[in-house]
């Protein structure tokens, strides 16, 4: 019996519907739940990542993300990660570009990724590897994309040049969108973002400032 090869209609319409497949971020829903604040740590090395991520969790700050762009990043994200797992707290890689970061967010222990801009692609591989995937979006047409494919969860980046007033607008035809708001984010104007719809803040350098303590801390009262 001879097999025929498939046809163009066929290889079309099963390329397609591998590019069309339908994932979900769902996970955010219970990440997120009741955690307004996110502490964000970029290229500061193990020592004190693991410094200001405890100070984070003593605030009350449960959830902490780590960027990766050099491999003293995920050194970083892999010690800070399994601090996390000791004390019950999830920790998740940033700044995820490709499948290559992919691999490496998941071999570091991190419980989810976090990308700048929306690349199908990553999302995908981060959802395969058991790890929900939150991509980064700006505009309107990004936002529908992410919703098209599955998820429900995006990081609005960067919130501060968005502005508080972008959130309000989004709701009006994206109502099922969650956004955490990323990028410039501090004790000065988390709770305008958080008032205008933001599920969740992620906040960097404003915990390395002891003057903003008390005010992060009264975000999360």
């Amino acid at each position: 019996m001879t097999t025929q090869p498939p046809s163009a209609q066929t290889t079309f319409a099963q390329t397609t519907s591998a590019a069309t497949a339908v994932v979900s971020n769902a996970e955010f829903d219970t990440i997120f739940a009741g955690r307004p604040l996110m502490a964000l740590f970029r290229g500061l090395g193990e020592a004190r990542s693991l410094e200001l991520a405890r100070t984070a969790w003593s605030l009350g700050i449960d959830l902490v993300e780590l960027p990766i762009q050099s491999e003293a990043d995920v050194a970083a994200l892999a010690a800070v990660a399994e601090a996390g797992r000791a004390e019950g707290r999830l920790v998740g890689a940033g700044t995820v570009l490709s499948t290559r970061h992919v691999e490496l967010a998941a071999a570091a222990g991190a419980a989810f990724t976090v990308s700048p801009g929306f690349d199908a692609d990553v999302v995908r591989a981060s959802t395969s590897a058991g790890m929900p995937s939150l991509p980064g979006v700006a505009t309107a047409t990004e936002v529908q994309a992410a919703l098209a494919l599955g998820l429900t969860w995006m990081k609005a980046f960067p919130a501060s040049l968005l502005g508080a007033s972008w959130f309000r607008v989004m709701a009006g035809p994206f109502p099922q969108a969650r956004f955490v708001a990323t990028g410039g984010m501090d004790a000065s104007n988390a709770r305008a973002y958080l008032d205008a719809g933001v599920r969740t803040v992620a906040v960097g350098s404003a915990l390395e400032d002891p003057a903003q303590l008390p005010a992060l801390a009264a975000l999360l009262a």
